[in-house]
């Protein structure tokens, strides 16, 4: 099985990637869906973020109420990377054992879609990353009409993250994201024949 590693910074269509991976045939494991299924109430995840940052976090029913967890982490570093030191092996993991169990029903291609692929070092849980890029530029662009953000914001955000050429001098393929959606397609098109088609071919 291969597994592939699927990074990118926000507004280079990730996501997209992701979809269209899955109508190729890959199974796609979402890292924040993944971090849903962590915070489960009693969970180990649970127990650890709720004792680190306290039950002020926890809603009406007992769950972690994200933005109330966020407004304290995005705030403060200190504070993310306490969270970060909790969720990211616990996740994971997670995202190991999901792999496991996609080897063991014979699935041909694993994508692990994260955004923090690199910073919380799952990169060594895939064989290979592959990494959504554009212009940052375009990605403020983006972001404005689709998120309503100031080019302020979206500077911010995207600082927030791993330095872009940093990102792709680690990535084994880029996908380059600088046109529309079909131009996209067409790239992964020919990444999916060269990397998967190509290894079934040799083996």
């Amino acid at each position: 099985m291969l597994v592939i590693g699927l990074t990118g910074s926000i507004g280079t269509g990730k996501s997209e990637a992701a979809r269209y991976l899955a109508r190729l045939g890959a199974e796609v494991i979402d890292a924040d869906q993944v971090g849903h299924e962590a915070y489960t109430p009693q969970s180990e995840a649970w127990h650890n973020v709720v004792g680190a940052f306290g039950k002020e976090i926890l809603d009406s029913s007992g769950e972690i109420d994200r933005k109330k967890l966020g407004a304290i982490v995005f705030s403060n570093p200190d504070q993310l990377s306490r969270l970060n030191q909790i969720m990211h092996p616990l996740m994971a993991r997670m995202v190991a054992e999901k792999i496991e169990d996609l080897r063991g029903q014979g699935v041909e291609v694993a994508v692990v879609e994260a955004a923090l692929l690199f910073e919380a070092g799952w990169d060594s849980l895939v064989e290979e990353v592959w990494v959504t890029d554009s212009s940052e530029d375009l990605v403020i662009q983006r972001l404005s009409e689709r998120s309503g953000l100031t080019q302020g914001e979206a500077r911010k955000r995207i600082s927030s993250q791993m330095d872009r050429f940093e990102r792709l001098s680690r990535a084994d393929l880029v996908i380059d994201n600088s046109g529309d959606i079909a131009a996209m397609e067409s790239t992964i098109d020919e990444m999916w024949e060269r990397r998967v088609q190509g290894r079934n071919e040799r083996k």
